[in-house]
């Protein structure tokens, strides 16, 4: 959160001065208009302050989220006051941050303030789009129906990030644990029958002695190896906080073969989505691109979004710069293209979104009927070396016997 610093004059025409709380500036000056301020200056203080008076050490659960705004649009919708029905959700939240929240909502709407100003002060919790949504039903009165289909629509992201996620534990449970079990045979296991076989005599298998060599570099080396992984994920972490390593990132992830589709049905998916619902509450356009640009995920497509923004405000067409680009499907320029000269771009885009959560779907289900005899290869490969290296040297070095 940043503070920014104010002076505004009120309907009076009397001049007053303070300072805002808000994620950024846009936000910032809505809170101030908010309170019917015409406003003089404002300006960003340096240094970080606080999180609206509250530090919150983790984030609250997508899933509470989607609980949240399901549950407070039912009651608004059976004309429960909303500052009563934020009451009852601090009762029925079980996680212990979410209602210090919920209540600090209560009071700041008991208190006057709009429920959109009050949710900007935690962006960390709701995110700017859910956040100018709840604005938007504040001005056309239809905050339950705002409500319930962020919920939805909540519901629908969290389930599709969780199937991709999904389909990528089950390998990695499997690789992980059998890299485990081999590591352990190598460190463990063969070390206890080298002297056995280099006793005997016997000329031993290529595999046997690949293996040898192996376990030896491990017993020596385990700290070598040990300070490798642990520099690599530090440096990858240190890597992708900065901004060139985090756009290479994002590019490698919609660019690497097989996962590089699903991850493209998905950030087309949510960045229709989301911008079909802000434009169809009424946002401009490139508001709602400045939204939707920070919400997609993705780097590479959070900086094609902002060069349509200024590409839309010099005149030119939405899908000026989403034609020219490599990792935009044409099918999505296109679908754009028609529903703006028609006037009907919101309906268009939803249309869109909804093809390409089935296409992320399907691919997500091909990959996880793919990955099954996949792993059973590998790991019938990785077995079949196993005895090779190990279990025929026992058995001649017996048969000798």
């Amino acid at each position: 959160m940043a503070e920014f610093s104010y002076k505004a004059r009120n309907k009076d025409g009397d001049e007053l001065s303070g300072v805002v709380v808000a994620p950024n500036e846009n936000i910032a000056y809505g809170m101030l208009r908010d309170k019917s301020l015409t406003i003089v200056s404002l300006a960003e203080k340096k240094g970080l302050k606080g999180f609206g008076g509250l530090s919150i050490g983790s984030p609250v659960k997508a899933k509470e989220i989607v609980v949240f705004a399901r549950q407070l649009s039912v009651m608004i919708s059976s004309n429960v006051p909303i500052v009563r029905a934020l009451r009852v959700l601090v009762k029925q939240t079980d996680s212990t941050t979410f209602k210090t929240i919920i209540s600090d909502l209560a009071d700041e709407v008991d208190g006057g303030a709009k429920l959109s100003a009050s949710m900007a002060k935690y962006p960390k919790v709701f995110s700017n789009f859910f956040i100018q949504m709840v604005r938007s039903a504040e001005t056309t009165g239809r905050l339950d129906e705002i409500l319930e289909y962020l919920a939805d629509q909540s519901e629908k992201d969290y389930d599709l990030k969780a199937k991709a996620k999904g389909a990528m534990i089950y390998p990695a449970f499997i690789i992980g644990a059998f890299g485990l079990v081999g590591v352990g045979m190598m460190m463990f296991v063969l070390p206890q029958l080298t002297g056995v076989f280099e006793d005997s005599g016997a000329e031993l298998p290529i595999t046997t002695r690949i293996f040898m060599g192996i376990s030896d570099v491990l017993l020596g080396y385990w700290w070598v190896f040990l300070i490798l992984i642990i520099g690599i994920v530090l440096g990858f972490r240190l890597a992708i906080g900065t901004e060139k390593g985090r756009e290479t990132y994002d590019k490698l992830k919609i660019r690497t073969p097989i996962v590089g589709p699903i991850f493209n049905h998905l950030y087309i998916s949510r960045f229709s989505r989301s911008l079909s619902t802000l434009l169809a509450s009424g946002v401009p356009l490139t508001k709602s691109l400045d939204i939707v640009a920070d919400l997609v995920g993705n780097t590479l497509y959070k900086n094609i979004t902002r060069k349509t923004i200024r590409e839309v405000e010099a005149g030119a067409s939405i899908t000026s710069i989403f034609v020219t680009s490599k990792d935009i499907p044409l099918m999505l320029s296109q679908m754009m293209s028609v529903g703006e000269q028609s006037g009907q771009l919101d309906k268009i885009l939803i249309k869109v979104a909804d093809f390409y959560a089935r296409e992320l779907e399907n691919s997500l289900n091909n990959l996880t009927a793919l990955i099954e005899p996949v792993i059973m290869v590998i790991l019938g490969v990785a077995v079949g070396f196993l005895v090779s290296a190990i279990i025929m040297p026992m058995y001649n070095l017996s048969s000798a016997i």
